[in-house]
């Protein structure tokens, strides 16, 4: 049986469990109807440029992750958050979005205390912190995104 190390950087478990894929990287994959303006969106509006690039791809990496826009002729349903960038300074984040022309999107959610549009959520995994703060926004192909910062 493997043994679960502390991530360096975290200090939080590198692995979830000892099956086949807990020592995998997980990949966010997001089919795109126009690869051109998916990419547009993604340098002008959130200042990510493909680390690589193949006919009818694109690939990008974060600090910790990375995620694939592929050409598809599906539609993206919106209705729920496809991918999420966790953040450290939230309000940074978000007004850098902001002047870039990135709009975020304003929910009603009940239950939940909303600051200059970010959504306060009061539980959150323990070993991420106390809760969190997220604001949504969405992509050129209609996806829901967001945004989270654990607060500690």
């Amino acid at each position: 049986m493997s043994e679960n190390r502390d991530h360096p950087a975290t200090g939080h478990p590198s692995t979830s469990g000892s099956g086949p894929l807990a020592r995998s990287r997980a990949i966010t994959k997001l089919p795109v109807q126009d690869l051109h303006r998916a990419r547009a969106f993604y340098q002008d509006k959130l200042g990510l440029t493909p680390v690589e690039e193949r006919v009818g791809g694109l690939r990008y990496l974060c600090a910790a992750g990375e995620f694939h826009l592929f050409l598809s002729t599906g539609a993206a349903s919106g209705s729920f958050t496809q991918m999420g960038f966790e953040v450290e300074d939230i309000g940074a984040v978000v007004a850098d979005l902001r002047s870039r022309g990135v709009v975020f999107e304003m929910f009603d959610l009940p239950g939940f205390e909303v600051e200059e549009g970010i959504a306060k959520v009061a539980d959150n995994y323990p070993s991420k912190g106390v809760g969190e703060r997220g604001i949504w926004f969405r992509d050129s192909e209609g996806y829901l995104l967001g945004l989270a910062q654990p607060v500690v």
